[in-house]
């Protein structure tokens, strides 16, 4: 063999991978707009493709912004998964022109029976009197859409996934389902270890600054009485302040829960004076990396942090 062909044949087998990694990265087959999602999305996929997710890092899915490559990404995508505009209001215009070669699996419409009703800011002691079935007959638009934060609602955003996998790429049915039945087990090995980590705090009530876990304490049996709705970008006025100081007396909350987005001297002015212990929940894990793992170490995280902000005051 001559040397110049030697040359040609060594060339093309540098450019046959990078090609196929290129075409790979530039048109994804599933997209899946947050992290905890795609993490359970990324399980079932195991061993058939790796999903791609929209809302990187600490990004926020209530305003973000779409870049060009994900806007190319969503009109290759063979399979899009996503909450539903209340959550994801950016998607809600992109998803409206895309054509008929691609699925939208729109996971609120699943969870017929599984929804919670969003609750307004102050107490919420009346909610907690309602069951699941008066949960679940609420307006579609008035629903909470954190809804992955629930192990019953996680387990069926599995089995829809699976479902949606199996119909645009039949050839790996066998292989979605089994990944899916695996994921069904982890979860419910998930929802018993935190069932039984979480029973010492379940009477201990608290205060949120954002609502976002109602389905986390539905799975759990917490006792959550209020949440204080400031925002992170607007300080509260001295009016404000003491409210929400008034508030938590009166309710008797163990620990005030902020967020990352929020500053430590804000949390700061707004506890003083009430006694209460702080911490901190991520309910979409902004500083975990992507990967099938990363649902099973957020709900675990929000369970440590609980224990800690509410087992506080006992150690004092």
């Amino acid at each position: 063999m001559t040397r110049p062909l030697l040359i040609f044949l060594f060339l093309i087998g540098l450019m046959l991978p990078a090609a196929a990694w290129s075409a790979d990265q530039a048109s994804p087959q599933v997209v899946v707009s947050i992290k905890p999602i795609h993490s359970l999305v990324a399980n079932i996929m195991a061993g058939a493709g790796t999903p791609l997710l929209l809302v990187k890092g600490g990004g926020s899915p209530h305003g973000y912004a779409l870049r060009p490559s994900e806007a190319s990404a969503l009109h290759d995508a063979r399979l899009i998964v996503w909450v539903g505009p209340e959550l994801e209001s950016f998607l809600e215009k992109p998803l409206k022109s895309l054509g008929s070669g691609t699925q939208q699996l729109r996971l609120a419409e699943s969870m017929q029976g599984l929804l919670l009703p969003v609750r307004k800011g102050g107490r919420w002691e009346k909610l907690h009197n309602h069951d699941h079935a008066e949960h679940g007959s609420h307006p579609e638009k008035e629903f909470d859409p954190h809804l992955w934060l629930g192990t019953a609602q996680a387990k069926r955003i599995a089995e829809v996934t699976v479902d949606a996998l199996c119909e645009i790429d039949p050839d790996n049915r066998d292989l979605y389902r089994a990944n899916g039945a695996n994921l069904q087990q982890r979860l419910d090995t998930l929802q018993t270890r935190l069932d039984k980590q979480l029973a010492p705090v379940a009477d201990i009530p608290y205060i949120v600054f954002h609502d976002a876990y109602q389905y986390f304490e539905r799975s759990f049996n917490l006792k959550a009485v209020g949440s204080v709705t400031i925002s992170p970008e607007r300080r509260p006025g001295i009016k404000r302040i003491l409210e929400i100081r008034s508030s938590i007396k009166q309710l008797g909350a163990r620990c005030v829960f902020s967020e990352p987005q929020f500053e430590p001297r804000l949390v700061a002015t707004v506890l003083e004076g009430t006694g209460a212990a702080t911490g901190i929940l991520d309910p979409i894990g902004a500083e975990l990396p992507e990967g099938p793992d990363t649902y099973f170490v957020l709900m675990q995280n929000l369970a440590d942090a609980l224990i800690k902000g509410l087992q506080e005051e006992e150690g004092r």
